[in-house]
């Protein structure tokens, strides 16, 4: 898909969004939603516009290539789903990325905590709904169905996208690889972290966006970041589950009581640890992901990220001239997503 077609799907998508929202304030009373079904309408937001441009766009028998261009398997069709790159991982590969899932939960924690201090915890207002909802189900919905349609759409759909920009095939057309690689995944995690449609999970899930974009140059394959998301969700919904138990005790009351008791100073001491170990166990993440693309043979590819050299480009008819990743559609959806949540903002605190 090219840039400026993935920039209107991911305006599509606000705009579905924002229609299913004024649909369901104006017809809450006749409309019944629960916790499950606001899952599945949400992921449905994301996957039903990016299947229909993929089938619309992406569908298609692939032209003969000149001999330079035309590798032995190349296929005659090109279907939709390749635009994904759901590529072969090796097994230390998805162990080291459960480590590395480890190591940037502390920053994630910072980044949320310090959200916390302006906004509201999104997921605090569904948290009651979501204990009433049995474990195995609520495990399904945002430990593995939730972070697979996020990371199909952001990473396997825009984020390639922008990363092959125009030209024949798959063969990306930047004037440099570091500024157009970086461009690439700076602008996908903006929009993953915009899909939210609020400040608090905006902050720390741009940065999540481009610790993923990171994991599928390092590996080469889109199952890189849907094992690391998949595996984030699945631990954050154990851990909210067994908070859950815990404050059910009496020794969870007491602690419920304590921590009602605590000061700003005292948030911002433990605040301070956090951010302490976050500054120890990120490097180290980003070592690991280093070690990932050396693992799975990446290196120079992974590498020319952040290295500014010229790629040379073919002057053949089929070499597309590079473009922008920004355009206008990108621009208004971006416009609306920041007055989107600016309005909800001001209304939480009228």
């Amino acid at each position: 898909m090219t840039t400026k077609r993935a920039n209107w799907l991911f305006l599509t998508i606000i705009l579905v969004h924002i229609g299913v929202v004024v649909l369901l304030t104006f017809a809450g009373d006749r409309i019944s939603i629960d916790i499950i079904m606001n899952f599945l309408l949400s992921e449905g937001i994301l996957m039903v516009p990016t299947l229909g441009f993929l089938l619309a766009f992406e569908w298609r028998v692939r032209q003969p290539a000149p001999a330079a261009y035309d590798p032995p398997t190349m296929p005659g069709v090109k279907r939709p789903f390749e635009a994904a790159a759901f590529h072969k991982v090796r097994i230390s590969t998805l162990l080291m990325i459960a480590l590395c899932t480890f190591l940037v939960m502390p920053l994630v924690a910072v980044l949320n905590a310090l959200s916390m201090f302006f906004v509201e915890n999104a997921m605090v207002a569904l948290e009651g709904d979501i204990m009433d909802t049995p474990f195995p189900v609520m495990l399904f919905m945002i430990g593995i169905f939730g972070p697979f349609c996020e990371e199909f759409v952001f990473r396997g759909v825009i984020y390639r996208s922008y990363r092959r920009k125009q030209g024949y095939g798959n063969s990306v057309c930047y004037p440099n690889s570091r500024s157009g690689g970086i461009r690439a995944i700076l602008l996908s995690a903006l929009l993953f972290g915009l899909m939210h449609m609020n400040f608090n999970q905006m902050i720390y899930a741009f940065v999540m966006g481009i610790f993923l974009a990171l994991l599928v140059e390092a590996a080469g394959s889109l199952w890189a970041s849907v094992f690391c998301h998949m595996f984030f969700n699945s631990i954050e919904v154990v851990l909210m589950y067994v908070s859950g138990s815990i404050q059910g005790s009496s020794y969870g009351q007491a602690i419920s009581e304590t921590a009602a008791e605590l000061t700003t100073q005292d948030l911002l001491a433990a605040l301070s640890v956090y951010l302490i170990i976050a500054s120890v166990t990120t490097p180290i993440a980003g070592c690991i992901v280093v070690w990932i693309a050396k693992n799975e043979g990446r290196q120079q590819a992974f590498a020319s990220l952040f290295a500014r050299r010229r790629i040379r480009q073919e002057a053949t008819a089929e070499a597309g001239t590079p473009g922008y990743l920004l355009s206008i559609p990108l621009i208004v959806a971006i416009v609306l997503c920041f007055g989107y949540m600016s309005l909800e903002f001001f209304l939480y605190f009228l």
